[in-house]
């Protein structure tokens, strides 16, 4: 397996980080700048180490943003435009929330209490009697 998909997929934190030591040490003289921010940014990169396991492949993918627009793009180009900014903010609104009814369900849905409760998780597993600190709840 290829060093920066051990990364994405290792089982515990420590797993990930030799992982990143290991592509640091392969690719560090030919991709500098790269590596830099890499080590810079692990802690961030990690994050979701701290969430149930049954959420990480949620956490991975960037599909989350991708898949819904693709409705909404596919439609403004069929339509030519949406003629006016409102027309166009209802026409995005309405498709997005048409298209949330064949949305699948997030693995470990039951979890998310949990997670929005500040309940810690340490490699997918959450920690019995401690508390993390509590997430930041959206307005």
């Amino acid at each position: 397996m290829e060093p920066v998909t051990e990364v994405m997929y290792a089982e515990t934190r420590a797993h990930a980080r030799d992982a990143i030591t290991r592509f640091a040490a392969e690719y560090g003289a030919k991709y500098p700048k790269a590596i830099t921010t890499l080590e810079h940014d692990t802690d961030a990169l990690l994050t979701f180490f701290d969430f149930p396991a049954e959420h990480w492949k949620h956490l991975r993918t960037s599909n989350v943003i991708e898949s819904p627009f693709a409705t909404v793009r596919l439609r403004q180009r069929v339509t030519k435009g949406a003629g006016s900014r409102t027309k166009g903010l209802l026409m995005a609104y309405k498709l997005l929330d048409m298209a949330q009814a064949r949305w699948r369900r997030l693995d470990g849905a039951h979890l998310l209490p949990l997670v929005r409760d500040g309940v810690a998780f340490v490699d997918g597993v959450q920690q019995a009697a401690k508390r993390g600190r509590p997430r930041a709840r959206a307005a």
